[in-house]
């Protein structure tokens, strides 16, 4: 049986922006593990949030992305913005997720190391109400 599909909104909390409309989270080893290579692009507005990711490759990847690292208490440890095919993050220090963009979107949404952002669950829309999402 397959998990259902989980949506959030990046929010930039520090800048009043919003760094991803709607963000894929990926959980699951097997959804970590293919990342964005299904995706013939990522959209403007979209992204990928893997849980429990401090370092992602970009092998066997299209298409360049921004890579935007973040703590367990949800602050912007590290942004690689353009990171292109074939290349490798290999540790981002104190990194716990890591959100996928399109390239040249972390810049769009002025995010920056040190930045705190917050995670609203889009699943639960009709509530209204936004939430951090535990990191367990």
């Amino acid at each position: 049986m397959s998990r259902p599909v989980h949506y959030v909104r990046v929010e930039n909390v520090t800048r009043g922006t919003v760094v991803a409309d709607r963000a894929r989270v990926a959980s699951s080893s097997r959804d970590r593990n293919v990342g964005l290579l299904r995706t013939p692009e990522v959209k403007p507005g979209e992204g990928l949030w893997i849980e429990r990711a401090p370092s992602i490759h970009m092998f066997f990847m299209p298409y360049a992305i921004d890579a935007v690292f973040v703590s367990k208490g949800m602050r912007v440890t590290k942004v690689v913005p353009n990171l292109r095919p074939w290349r490798i993050v290999p540790w981002a220090r104190g990194a716990r997720d890591c959100l996928e963009l399109r390239a040249g979107w972390a810049a769009e949404s002025a995010t920056e190391v040190g930045d705190e952002l917050r995670l609203v669950d889009l699943d639960d829309a009709a509530a209204h109400t936004s939430r951090a999402i535990a990191n367990p």
